[in-house]
Formats: C-alpha cells, structure tokens, sequence
C-alpha cells in the first residue's frame, strides 16, 4: 500500500501520531495489508505467527499495518482477510507495537452502529498513544446486508449517517439527532481519541459524490488505476478538495491512498 502526497504550498492537517507520520508533504511512506502471508489457493490464512510477522514489519521501518473488516467469510468474493475482528486485533496490536500506525482498510460503517464504531476506535487510538488511521467504506458485498437484515441499497445513506454520528462523537457531550440515535447532551462518549480527533479516510465511492467526500474525508482511500488514470484522478481530487476547503479555517493538503 503506498501513500504518497506532491503539494508544495501549504501542510497536511495535524490529527493525530500515525496521521502525522504517514502523510507528509514530498514524502513516499510504505504500508503492509495483512495477513503477512501468501495462502493462494485457498481463502482463509494460517495467522501463523502474525504478531512477530507485524513486530519485523514495524522494525524494518514500513510506516503503517493496515487491517480490513471482513464480517463474513463470503465464498465467491475468495478472501477471508486476517479473520479476526479488526478492533479486537488492533487492542492487541496496540499492546505489541510502538511506533507502527494501525490502519483499517475499511470498517464497513452501514454494517456496525457508529456507537460502537467510535468507541472502539477512541480506544484503540488512546490505548496505543494516536496510532489509529480509520478507513470507512459503505461495503460492497451483498451477501453480508441480509445476515444482518440490512438493505443493500440503503447502505449509501447509512454510511452518511454513521459518518456524521462518529465526527459528532468527537466532541463533549453532543447533542444532536441522527438515524441512529438522538444523544441529548446529558451523556458523553469516552474516551477521547488521543489527539481530540479521529482520521476518517473514506474508500472507493462508498455511494456518495465527489464533492461529499472531497469535503468530509481526510483522505480518500482506491485501488491503483492505468498510471494516466491515476494522475488524472489525483489532479481531479486535489482540484475538489481545495474548492471545498474553507481557507478561513483549513489549510492543509489532501492526499490519495492507493
């Protein structure tokens, strides 16, 4: 995974440790997808000794480890990703590392409640001291929606909704009302992640519009294109982000993760 930014005129935005160390202007940083492993032509990994297979990672030097939330094993898409529950093996990750950003590519928002969402990655970003980089989507795997007797249509609408409810966590005691919940005020959400925010990079199109994500992502997350493709892609995006920043309180670059 390979992250790259090329403005010259102004910085990234400051969130947060792993946000900070990963996007740097003029910089190349190197990221892992787990598992560690090749298990080609199966689908479902061995997860033999990943934590030590993570822990040479972060001494070799790669900036980030990225994990990805696979809730079901759904035969015709072929990959089981590293199995285990994305937030449960970022805690252990968090205990096992120290300087590695923990990345998720992506929690699938329309298929958790945000509540849960964010409170699990504040966790996770507090307790490994900022190192969290939290990836959304809106999931492309119609098979999961009916397990969990969601609507594979509506999940454009749920993903917005969700989005909002984390960014709204952020703050102390938010009152606002919102498809999944109306926190009144009285009631507080803890922790906080480490820097005061979490780092929202949405991936693919997660059924919304251009001009949405250039305006409430941190960072937009695609699959490499034709190298013409992608350069026009980033030149496409830098041109969105920059009509949607408010320059009396945003100065900082926008990047592509591919």
């Amino acid at each position: 995974m390979t992250m790259t930014a090329t403005f010259n005129t102004t910085e990234f935005q400051s969130i947060n440790r792993a946000y900070n160390s990963v996007f740097r202007t003029n910089r190349l940083s190197l990221g892992l997808v787990v598992p560690l492993e090749s298990y080609s032509p199966g689908t479902v990994p061995a997860m033999t000794r990943h934590v030590e297979r993570i822990q040479l990672a972060e001494a070799l030097g790669f900036s980030a480890i990225w994990l990805r939330d696979v809730p079901f094993n759904v035969p015709t898409f072929g990959d089981a990703g590293q199995i285990y529950d994305p937030f449960v093996y970022l805690g252990l990750l968090a205990g096992q590392t120290e300087r590695i950003a923990l990345g998720v590519a992506s929690i699938v928002l329309p298929l958790r409640h945000p509540a849960h969402v964010v409170k699990a990655a504040a966790s996770v970003d507090a307790l490994s001291g900022g190192r969290l980089i939290l990836g959304v989507a809106s999931g492309d795997w119609p098979e999961e929606y009916p397990a969990l007797n969601l609507s594979f249509a509506e999940r454009g609408a749920r993903f917005r909704e969700s989005f909002d409810y984390i960014r709204y966590m952020g703050e102390v005691a938010p009152a606002f009302k919102n498809t999944y919940g109306i926190p009144g005020g009285g009631i507080d959400m803890l922790p906080k992640p480490a820097s005061g925010k979490l780092p929202l990079l949405i991936t693919g199109g997660s059924q919304q519009d251009s001009a949405w994500i250039a305006k409430n992502g941190d960072g937009w997350m695609l699959y490499p294109r034709n190298t013409m493709v992608q350069a026009q892609t980033i030149r496409n995006w830098r041109s969105r982000s920059r009509r949607q920043e408010d320059p009396s309180s945003r100065s900082w670059n926008r990047f592509i993760l591919t």
